[in-house]
């Protein structure tokens, strides 16, 4: 049991790797495409004298702003420390539906199942 919880969290830590890495990565060709986007509707809000080309920088720069606290800010640290205390403070809306899966839920779950497939 202690290895599997070893392993599972392994597991945990990697994948979490691979999504801040994933992340950093992604930030360096949107941040491209942003800087690329802010400079064109700038030039082109300043020759049509219409600063109303520039609105699509807004929400451009909410996704930038949100990919670089999740690659090189503190956004995993807040997500964490919210997690924890919806563990500690609002576990009721961590309960599944019906209460949790028990053995004798499966059991009739398989059971069903294989009399649908021995039925055909």
């Amino acid at each position: 049991l202690e290895r599997q919880l070893i392993l599972q969290n392994l597991m945990r830590e990697r994948q979490t790797a691979m999504q801040i890495a994933w992340t950093r990565e992604f930030l360096k060709y949107f941040g491209t495409f942003f800087g690329l986007s802010a400079v064109l509707l700038t030039t082109g809000a300043l020759k049509r004298k219409n600063p109303a080309v520039l609105l699509p920088i807004l929400p451009l720069s909410f996704v930038f702003s949100y990919h670089y606290d999740m690659g090189y800010g503190t956004l995993l640290q807040r997500i964490k420390g919210e997690a924890e205390d919806i563990l500690d403070t609002q576990s009721t809306l961590l309960q599944l539906p019906k209460g949790p899966l028990t053995f004798e839920d499966l059991e009739k779950i398989r059971v069903s199942q294989s009399n649908f497939f021995t039925e055909k």
